[in-house]
């Protein structure tokens, strides 16, 4: 071999190297700040996270404090902290239970959102606590009381509800079980009716979910940091392959969807941003059960049901006793 090419050889084996550790460096710098619990709160989350309402500076500080009266409301009032062990991951899941005032059969699971919590879901369990349901909410991957140091945005969230929802059938044979998510917790929701679900759960609400995982990430690269899917997405997709061993464009609602046999009811605001209010269609069309559509005027992201409260409330009370 003449020492030209070995040179070339030797150049391009340097080149290549180099690429691939620059490569898995993004990855794992983007990964690390959206989808690890330690990287959650940092300063860099905060433009890629910036779902923050557009409304006028009246209405932002009405709903703000709607929200703040559901924190307290929920820290207050007396619930059951469970804990059970997964089935599918090497890990005990975390949940709180409210029950009923008068004993009721029915039990929704409420399912916060990405940098969200339990507690964050106040203004919902209230709602459903006073309609006489009883209320769980699951902590989801790398947030509030979870054990996993990882975010899933929604594709693993799916089978640990499937464990809450047979944990609630265990105990309640007689259940009906309603579940109801926002933002993640709405793709979590939409992902977990693809399943084998029992006959128990009756229906499902799906308030400003996103299409998938690789879709939503590609929409907060593209558009609040102008940068193309590669090598950013396609790295971060990869490190997020090699931690939490899926892949971002099979964790899809749509494609969940298209297997669902849950009757649901999807809301987004036609001011929302964040989850783009066009992936609203995408995830009804591809619903293959029995379902039905709500848009709320003028609001941003995870605020439909203080933005409107009389349409959205009326609007899944209505749909969803028509299966209970």
């Amino acid at each position: 071999m003449k020492k030209t090419t070995k040179n070339l050889l030797k150049t391009g084996a340097i080149v290549g190297t180099t690429a691939g550790v620059a490569y898995m460096a993004i990855g794992s710098f983007i990964y690390y700040f959206t989808l690890t619990r330690s990287g959650l709160n940092r300063p860099f989350v905060a433009k890629i996270a910036s779902g923050k309402p557009k409304e006028p500076d009246e209405e932002r500080i009405r709903i703000d404090a709607l929200k703040k009266e559901g924190i307290k409301w929920f820290d207050e009032i007396p619930k059951e902290a469970l804990a059970i062990k997964s089935t599918n991951f090497n890990k005990i899941l975390h949940a709180n239970l409210l029950l009923a005032e008068k004993e009721s059969n029915v039990f929704v699971l409420v399912i916060h959102g990405y940098t969200s919590s339990p507690r964050g879901m106040g203004v919902y369990v209230k709602h459903y606590h006073d309609l006489g349901y009883n209320v769980l909410t699951p902590s989801l991957n790398g947030h509030a009381e979870s054990e996993s140091p990882l975010i899933t945005m929604g594709w693993k969230d799916r089978l640990d509800v499937i464990d809450w929802i047979n944990f609630i059938v265990e105990n309640y044979p007689d259940c009906k079980i309603v579940l109801h998510g926002e933002s993640m917790g709405s793709a979590t929701t939409m992902m977990a009716t693809g399943e084998d679900l029992p006959d128990n759960v009756k229906v499902a609400v799906a308030d400003c979910g996103f299409t998938s995982v690789w879709d939503i990430f590609d929409n907060k690269i593209r558009n609040n940091f102008k940068l193309p899917a590669f090598p950013f997405l396609d790295s971060m997709n990869t490190v997020n392959q090699l931690c939490s061993g899926f892949n971002f464009k099979k964790a899809s609602s749509i494609e969940q969807l298209k297997k669902s046999k849950t009757p649901t009811i999807f809301i987004h605001g036609d001011k929302d941003t964040f989850v783009p209010y066009e992936m609203l269609d995408r995830n009804y069309e591809a619903c293959a059960s029995e379902k039905e559509k709500v848009t709320i005027a003028n609001s941003p992201h995870a605020r439909n049901s203080l933005t409107d409260p009389e349409l959205y409330w009326s609007s899944v009370e209505k749909f969803i006793n028509r299966y209970l």
